[in-house]
């Protein structure tokens, strides 16, 4: 009979958090407990991308179930600027408060990175443990590469991020990557055996929706029906280098273009976004919506963007482009041309790529791709078939789920105890 793990997962984000990794957070637990596998979830109070904490939480300790999963929520620091010296001390705090929590008897810890250094605890405290449980790290984003594509730290914090991030992989049982290339760099770079390395992308988490009234959603928001709606979803944060689309909305302004930039979102720059698109008409900012209400003004856009700061090109593949592809809609993605955003969008053959930085060119494929419906409709048709064909959740979590059980029995064998057949609960 196939053993049946219990999994603990220890991740910054989780539901109801909207965007980012959350999103994976939660379905990755509901799953695995689909799938039989008893999984309790130790997370921070839902914060991102406000940078604040929810309404309702704070508490030192929270404990709630969602979706049938056990959650446990810690209080750490949370600044009010996220960057430098700020941003790791919130990591840290987080990592102590899971290091000298009550995990249960887990037989395979998911660490999920980011956050780093909060991962790189919690691996010390699961590899000090008496259990000796399987260690899994889960690698949404490369941190050693963010510090220096996103210009954070100098040489030295770089260094010590990579040896850091370096240490932290090569100690784990098994790391997970959301993209081949992710796959190259921990393997080439970080020293990582790549037999330990599995890929397993990141999947559409969005239900099927209805087919919303455009016109009507439109209205809503005040896009008229004689502009191009070009709409960037999520964070707003330093590796999306939004000041681009700002001075895209600003030139499109000048020369009176039929085109309207909507920032949908929060994010620790929104606010000095806004201050600098002051009196600009053709640039929008919307708050964060429901998730009905989100995949509605996804599918009323006529363009979905993806904006990376330049110089960012390995570090992260944007979450949103999974939400995209669901939508039919054309993919614009100013970003760098050998990147991995770039690969991803040029391997479902969904969007056109522009160069990041230009806020020009952004405008001039903006509105070349609105003045062309037939091949805005062929790129979006093409996004459907790749998340049909790519990016499916339960093919996804079957893989998952199949690999920490064959970590759990390999690491019941090593310590001589063989996992049991099955378990309802945790000890």
């Amino acid at each position: 009979m196939v053993s049946t793990p219990r999994v603990a997962i220890l991740g910054l984000n989780y539901p109801p958090e909207p965007t980012g990794i959350s999103p994976y957070m939660g379905s990755f637990a509901r799953g695995l407990r689909k799938r039989g596998m008893p999984v309790r979830v130790y997370t921070a109070h839902p914060h991102y991308p406000e940078w604040e904490f929810r309404e309702g939480y704070g508490q030192w300790t929270r404990r709630e179930d969602i979706d049938e999963v056990a959650v446990t929520r810690f209080l750490h620091y949370m600044p009010s600027k996220p960057d430098g010296i700020r941003r790791l001390l919130s990591e840290i705090t987080f990592g102590l408060r899971l290091a000298f929590a009550r995990w249960g008897k887990p037989d395979v810890v998911v660490l999920v990175s980011p956050a780093l250094f909060a991962t790189a605890i919690a691996s010390i405290r699961a590899r000090l443990s008496r259990r000796r449980p399987a260690i899994v790290v889960w690698v949404q984003d490369i941190y050693s590469l963010g510090v220096t594509e996103t210009g954070a730290g100098g040489g030295t914090v770089a260094r010590v991020m990579k040896a850091v991030e370096s240490a932290t992989l090569q100690a784990a049982s098994g790391v997970v990557v959301i993209h081949s290339r992710f796959s190259s760099y921990i393997t080439e770079t970080l020293g990582v055996d790549p037999e330990r390395v599995q890929v397993v992308r990141n999947w559409t988490h969005l239900e099927p929706a209805p087919e919303p009234d455009v016109l009507a959603v439109r209205r809503r928001l005040g896009w008229s029906s004689d502009e191009t709606v070009v709409l960037h979803a999520g964070n707003m944060g330093a590796k999306q280098g939004l000041e681009n689309v700002v001075n895209a909305a600003r030139l499109a302004d000048e020369q009176k273009l039929p085109l309207r930039f909507v920032l949908l979102g929060n994010g620790s720059r929104r606010a000095d976004l806004e201050k600098r698109g002051e009196g600009v008409e053709r640039l929008q900012f919307i708050d964060s919506l429901s998730d009905a209400d989100f995949q509605a003004a996804l599918a009323s856009a006529d363009i979905l963007l993806v904006n990376e700061k330049p110089g960012v090109s390995e570090m992260a593949v944007p979450s949103k482009l999974t939400s995209y592809f669901s939508t039919g809609r054309p993919v614009l993605a100013a970003t760098d041309a050998n990147g991995a955003t770039a690969s991803e969008v040029n391997a479902a053959d969904g969007g056109v790529i522009v160069q990041a930085g230009d806020p020009a060119a952004l405008t001039e494929a903006a509105l070349t791709l609105g003045n062309d419906p037939e091949r805005c409709r062929w790129l979006g048709e093409n996004g459907i078939r790749y998340r049909d064909e790519i990016l499916g959740e339960e093919a996804a979590i079957d893989q998952y789920a199949e690999w920490l059980r064959s970590l759990a029995e390999k690491r019941g064998r090593a310590a001589g105890a063989p996992l049991p057949d099955t378990i309802r609960g945790h000890a």
